[in-house]
């Protein structure tokens, strides 16, 4: 008989197969993209991009607030209706399912529907950070959409989101809010030395506004073609020598040549007898790593408790 505290365990920290779900995956990241591609184009642009992500909710995600023309409005994504919602401040709501159709069907109603609101905004159709990407109106390839799997996926991301606020409280220097980046599909944060960074002079425009400053940075993604299984990812940037050779904690921990980051796959993290503080300590060993051979200020690299 299974113990009622394993089936808990079991609902809190969810399978996520990358091979059951990874084209209902990609056909999400690009919804999100184009959503995502809407609050950068309404928005002042901030250091390290953090005008750029979505933020957790306790239905699915949000821009937060964003200003166009006369009035205010956030975009939601709800993955329990399964369906994004354009909420204005005047109270006037406008809705677009998630459904499993073309990104190009999806773009265009959610474009219309933002004009009928009265809401105009020109965004860059490409999308970023992919390999062979296709042009938001042109795609219909990525079209499956599975409500199950997208649940799935946000309650897992809900619940590490906490944990990874949890790790964010620990320290007394800045830290940026954990968030979901669009562009590469992971929930993150990043913490900060102080210090900034000349980015390399060929660096395109994302990596000369996210990397100019000394950081270290510790999230999770639910894998992609390259690493096709979930895992929780740390780096420094830029990265110190001999990093690679870092103790880390949990012993599943370690360093990935070909990612060049270290990783802690998600299989291991749910099926250990603490989830949460195993995340904890992958979190706290490579943020040490990193800061201690960056020389950080040891009044920042000590926890606040």
């Amino acid at each position: 008989m299974i113990s009622p505290g394993a089936v808990a365990q079991v609902m809190e920290w969810p399978e996520l197969p990358y091979d059951a779900w990874s084209q209902t995956l990609d056909t999400l990241h690009m919804k999100l993209q184009v959503i995502g591609k809407i609050r950068l184009a309404l928005t002042r642009r901030e250091p390290q991009w953090a005008n750029v992500p979505l933020y957790l909710t306790a239905r699915g995600l949000t821009t937060s607030p964003i200003w166009s023309g006369q009035t205010g409005f956030a975009i939601d994504v709800d993955f329990i209706d399964h369906e994004v919602v354009v909420a204005l401040h005047d109270g006037r709501r406008g809705r677009v399912p998630l459904l499993a159709r073309p990104v190009a069907d999806f773009y265009q109603e959610l474009m219309e529907r933002l004009h009928n609101l009265g809401i105009e905004v020109a965004i860059t159709t490409t999308p970023s950070e992919v390999s062979d990407p296709i042009p938001f109106p042109e795609d219909t390839v990525h079209r499956t959409y599975d409500p199950e799997w997208a649940n799935r996926f946000w309650r897992l991301l809900a619940r590490v989101d906490l944990v990874l606020k949890e790790h964010r409280g620990r320290l007394r220097g800045r830290a940026s809010p954990v968030s979901f980046w669009w562009g590469t599909f992971d929930l993150s944060l990043a913490r900060y030395s102080g210090r900034p960074i000349t980015p390399p002079a060929d660096a395109g425009i994302i990596r000369r506004v996210s990397g100019d400053a000394e950081q270290v940075c510790v999230g999770f993604w639910p894998g992609n073609g390259q690493l096709r299984q979930p895992a929780f990812f740390a780096y420094a940037y830029p990265s110190p020598k001999a990093i690679e050779e870092a103790r880390l904690q949990p012993e599943a921990a370690g360093w990935n040549p070909d990612l060049g980051e270290f990783i802690l796959l998600y299989e291991d993290v749910r099926r250990s007898p603490d989830p949460r503080q195993a995340i904890l300590d992958f979190a706290e060993s490579t943020f040490q790593a990193g800061a201690s051979l960056q020389q950080w200020d040891p009044a920042l690299i000590a926890p606040y408790e």
